[in-house]
């Protein structure tokens, strides 16, 4: 088995951040420059948090996630519906943590495929383990932090309309265009949704 490049392992911050992150978009399409940005969110608390080093930690997560997008993913994010907000927010995600977008892949996915709804604490520990084996970086992951990561994903699949609050696995609703703008950056990113095969095949060219 040929090892993989090493997972960034920082995602404990929040979830899927769905106002900060819209906050952020917002200022970007405006202002064009991210230390632009960054400087109107500090000096006006617009993710309005208790203090300035709360406010520096939120703005980084969220930008070094929005960063990963397209310019037609992230005109998505500042038009697009709810949904599809969340699911161009979970497609950052994914971009940014390879670990979570193979957490998507390999397990969410593949028990979707299986029609094995429900998502367990156990899959993504057994996940988790796995990757342990492979990994140092993952290893080395605190017992404490590991719980609050797999809380974190598990918040984050909800909060995308991925995951039921009961821990069911849905059925991701695409629209056209977000299919559009997620195929025209590699069709392989609709792998981190709980979609079929053929709704995938049907839509690509």
């Amino acid at each position: 088995m040929t090892r993989q490049a090493t997972y960034l392992m920082a995602f404990t911050s929040g979830a899927l951040l769905h106002p900060a992150s819209l906050t952020l978009a917002q200022h970007y399409a405006e202002l064009g420059d991210w230390n632009a940005v960054k400087a109107g969110v500090l000096a006006d608390n617009l993710l309005q948090v208790r203090t300035e080093s709360a406010a520096r930690r939120m703005f980084r997560e969220v930008a070094s996630r929005l960063r990963e997008l397209t310019p037609a993913e992230f005109d998505l994010l500042l038009e697009g519906s709810r949904p599809e907000q969340q699911h161009v927010l979970w497609l950052a995600v994914c971009k940014r943590y390879r670990f979570i977008h193979d957490f998507a892949v390999q397990v969410v996915r593949e028990k979707f495929l299986r029609l094995d709804l429900a998502l367990t604490l156990d899959d993504y520990d057994v996940f988790f383990s796995d990757k342990a084996e492979w990994h140092p970086e993952v290893a080395g992951v605190a017992e404490s932090t590991r719980r609050k990561q797999r809380q974190v994903v598990f918040a984050m699949l909800r909060e995308a309309g991925l995951l039921s609050e009961e821990g069911r696995i849905l059925h991701a609703i695409l629209t056209p265009r977000t299919v559009e703008a997620i195929a025209a950056d590699d069709p392989a990113w609709l792998n981190i949704y709980p979609l079929f095969p053929a709704e995938i095949q049907e839509w690509l060219p």
